[in-house]
């Protein structure tokens, strides 16, 4: 009975433990928390990013800024010209939106 709780528990934790640290991933949250504005390459090519006013997240406005100019935008949804979602009132952690900045780094063109 206990090589089978314990095979049971090694099982789980294969497949469902690696989960919750993929959701701290940039490239996973941004799919998940930006894409559907932003669009899939940050580009900001949507209906929506037209409408929000949203900016081309590999652009050199928004890559020329500082590792913390960025992330306290994304932090504070300044990243469009109507802010949008501010995501440290909206349950990220510091940790998360940091990861979201590493993430924006890689878009460049």
């Amino acid at each position: 009975m206990k090589n089978t709780t314990a095979a049971v528990l090694a099982l789980a934790c294969t497949f469902f433990v690696p989960a919750a640290f993929a959701a701290d991933d940039g490239a996973d949250l941004f799919k998940t928390k930006c894409s559907l504005c932003h669009g899939q390459a940050g580009n900001a090519r949507s209906p929506a990013a037209e409408k929000l006013k949203l900016r081309d997240l590999a652009s050199p406005d928004v890559q020329k800024l500082t590792d913390e100019e960025l992330t306290q935008n994304v932090a504070a949804g300044g990243l469009a010209k109507k802010p949008s979602h501010a995501y440290a009132t909206k349950g990220l952690s510091q940790e998360q939106i940091k990861s979201l900045t590493t993430y924006i780094r890689s878009l460049k063109p």
